[in-house]
C-alpha cells in the first residue's frame, strides 16, 4: 500500500503579503555574499512541474518513499519503469532564464554558492559553481548492497536493452523524474541489478522517508553561516530539509528574501516575499545590476 508522505503545508497564521518589489533582492545581490536556496519552482520554466502550486504534481502523484522502494521487487519495478520513461524527457530539460541568472550572479561574485533541493542538475548545466545538491541527483545510481555508484546513462542503456520497445504514453512527468504510468503499463518491465554484485540499484537521490546525509547538512549550515543573506527561489519550504536553513539564517540575523509565487513555510522569517515568476524576475534583477544573462542554448 502506498502511503502519501507528509508534503503539504497549510498556513496557520497571518503571513506577510507578497510584493512585486524587487529592490530588496537587488540590494542584497549588490552587497554580495548571497547564498541561493532553490526548489522545484525554479525549474518549472524548463518544463519540469513543481510539487505544489497550481497544477503541481502532488495533485495526481505520490512520490516514491524509501520504505516503499525497499519493500519489494514490485515497488522497484514500478519505480524504475516510470523513472526510465521519465528520464528520456527529464534528461533533455535545459536551464531556463532563472538558472542562467543565478549562474550570472555567481560569475560576477555576487552568489558564492547554491543549495538546491532539485535533482535535475540544471544549475550546473547553466554554469553555476559551488552547487550542493541537498537531495542528490538523478544523474547517478547507487547499489544498496556494495555501494558502487555509476552514471545514470549507463543504467539507461542497460534498461533499454532489457526492455526493447518500451514506450508507453505517460500522463505527465514529475519533479523527481517519475512518469505517470498505470500498473498495466509497467507490468512487464524488467529491472536490472548491479553489474558488479547483483544487488539492488537505487537512484542516488534522497527519497522521501530518507534523511539527508549529516555531512551534507553540515556543509549547507556552514554555507549559511558564511553568507551575508539567503535568497530562496521557487521553494515552498514545506519540508524541513530546506526550511532549517531559512531558520538558521534568520536566527543568525541574516536577511532572508523569498521569490515564490505562493506563500511559503518560511515567510514569517523573510524580509520580503516576491510573488513573481522566477525567470522574468531574476532577469529584471540582473538588468538592474548590469549583469548579463547568457541567452538560451539553441
Amino acid at each position: 500500500m502506498r502511503v502519501r508522505p507528509t508534503l503539504r503545508w497549510t498556513p496557520t497564521e497571518d503571513l506577510p503579503p507578497a510584493t512585486t518589489d524587487l529592490e530588496p533582492v537587488v540590494d542584497a545581490l549588490r552587497a554580495g555574499g548571497v547564498l541561493v536556496l532553490s526548489g522545484a519552482g525554479i525549474s518549472t520554466e524548463s518544463g519540469i512541474p513543481d510539487y505544489r502550486g497550481e497544477g503541481g504534481s502532488l495533485s495526481r502523484h505520490t512520490p516514491m518513499t524509501f520504505q516503499e522502494f525497499v519493500s519489494g521487487a514490485a515497488a522497484r519495478r514500478r519505480y524504475w519503469a516510470r523513472s526510465h520513461l521519465g528520464w528520456r524527457t527529464f534528461g533533455r530539460a535545459l536551464p531556463n532564464a532563472g538558472h542562467r541568472a543565478v549562474a550570472a550572479f555567481g560569475r560576477h561574485g555576487l552568489v558564492p554558492g547554491v543549495i538546491t533541493q532539485n535533482v535535475d542538475g540544471l544549475h550546473q548545466a547553466a554554469g553555476s559553481e559551488g552547487v550542493v545538491e541537498l537531495h542528490g541527483s538523478l544523474d547517478g545510481v547507487v547499489c544498496l548492497s556494495c555501494g558502487r555508484t555509476s552514471p545514470r546513462r549507463e543504467l539507461a542503456e542497460r534498461l533499454e536493452a532489457a526492455n526493447p520497445g518500451f514506450s508507453p504514453v505517460a500522463a505527465g512527468i514529475n519533479p523527481d523524474g517519475d512518469a505517470d504510468l498505470t500498473d498495466d503499463q509497467v507490468a512487464g518491465f524488467r529491472v536490472v541489478p548491479c553489474a558488479v554484485c547483483g544487488g539492488v540499484l537505487k537512484p542516488d537521490v534522497v527519497f522521501f522517508g530518507e534523511t539527508v546525509p549529516p555531512e551534507r547538512v553540515e556543509l549547507c549550515r556552514r554555507m549559511v553561516r558564511e553568507s551575508n543573506s539567503l535568497l530562496v527561489l521557487g521553494s515552498s519550504l514545506t519540508v524541513m530539509s530546506g526550511l532549517r536553513f531559512v531558520r538558521l539564517a534568520a536566527e543568525s540575523g541574516k536577511p532572508v528574501l523569498i521569490v515564490n509565487r505562493d506563500p511559503t513555510r518560511g515567510d514569517r522569517h523573510a524580509r520580503a516575499r516576491v510573488g513573481l515568476l522566477l525567470g522574468p524576475a531574476l532577469t529584471t534583477v540582473a538588468g538592474r545590476l548590469g549583469v548579463t544573462v547568457e541567452e538560451a542554448a539553441a
